[in-house]
C-alpha cells in the first residue's frame, strides 16, 4: 500500500466491500451488490465473462453452494485503484463437496467512492 495515495479510511472501507461482496454472494443478495459495482463492471468465472447485469441477474438465483469462508485476503491500494486478492472454500449443496476458488476484485476510487469495476474467480485445477 502506497501510504501518500491511501488512507486509513480507505482500506476499511475496502475490507468491508470485500466483506459485503461475499457476503452477498453466499446469500444472493444481488441489491446491496448492485449497490457497489460500477456500471461497467464485468466478472470472468471459469468459461464465462458476464456484464454488471447478467451478474446480478445470476448471483439472485438460488446459490448452489454454502459454507462460504474467506481466508488469505490481501488488499493492495495502488492511487485510486484496488486489488483485492483472496481465497475462499465452500461446499456445494448437491454433493457436499467443499472446493476452493481463487479470486481477485478490482476496485477503482471514482468521484470519491470505491466501486468495484472487474472481478476473476478461479477454481484450482478448473
Amino acid at each position: 500500500m502506497n501510504d501518500t495515495e491511501s488512507s486509513p479510511e480507505d482500506l476499511a472501507i475496502l475490507v468491508q466491500l470485500n466483506l459485503d461482496y461475499n457476503r452477498s454472494d453466499q446469500a444472493g443478495d444481488a441489491k446491496r451488490l448492485g449497490e457497489f459495482l460500477a456500471g461497467d463492471f464485468i466478472v470472468q468465472t471459469p468459461g464465462v465473462t458476464r456484464n454488471r447485469e447478467e451478474y446480478l441477474e445470476d448471483i439472485a438465483k438460488p446459490r448452489p453452494f454454502k459454507d462460504q469462508v474467506l481466508h488469505e485476503v490481501k488488499i493492495r491500494i495502488l492511487g485510486d485503484v484496488a486489488l483485492i486478492h483472496g481465497r475462499v472454500t465452500y461446499t456445494m449443496i448437491a454433493d457436499g463437496v467443499e472446493h476452493d476458488a481463487l479470486y481477485t476484485d478490482v476496485y477503482q476510487k471514482r468521484e470519491g467512492v470505491w466501486l468495484c469495476v472487474s472481478a476473476c474467480a478461479i477454481a484450482p485445477g478448473a
